[in-house]
């Protein structure tokens, strides 16, 4: 089962690679955070601010990518976490077939922002984290 999820938190740390975001279940209490680089969470913060920069940046480039293929991002799922890594999979649509692709939590996130794409997270990782 797959639970809905919003960024609730972004925190960021210019001194730091390591960055914060804060997934909270939409239609819940439950949340947890994920550190992702400095990159991935400027990426994120631009887009959330409705910042558009003057060339498309990777995640942006990714999802022009994906949309000029005739492909869709359906939605982005946070689906397992081991050893402290969290995994993700990025959920397409092409051509009425559907295609998985395996992704970094901070990519997929940055992509699912850049193509307006909702987030989940797998009941196990809340399970998982939270006990």
């Amino acid at each position: 089962m797959e639970i809905e999820v919003e960024l609730s938190k972004i925190i960021i740390n210019e001194s730091s690679d390591q960055q914060i975001i804060v997934l909270k279940e939409r239609y819940g209490q439950r949340s947890f955070p994920i550190v992702i680089g400095i990159v991935e969470i400027f990426a994120i913060d631009r887009r959330l601010k409705g910042i558009q920069p003057p060339r498309p940046m990777t995640h942006d480039l990714l999802d022009n990518v994906i949309t000029s293929l005739g492909a869709r991002v359906e939605r982005i799922i946070i689906n397992d976490i081991r050893n402290h890594t969290f995994y993700a999979r990025i959920v397409l649509s092409l051509n009425g077939k559907v295609v998985e692709v395996d992704s970094r939590p901070s990519d997929a996130i940055a992509l699912g922002v850049a193509s307006s794409s909702p987030i989940f997270v797998a009941e196990e990782v809340f399970d998982k984290i939270l006990g």
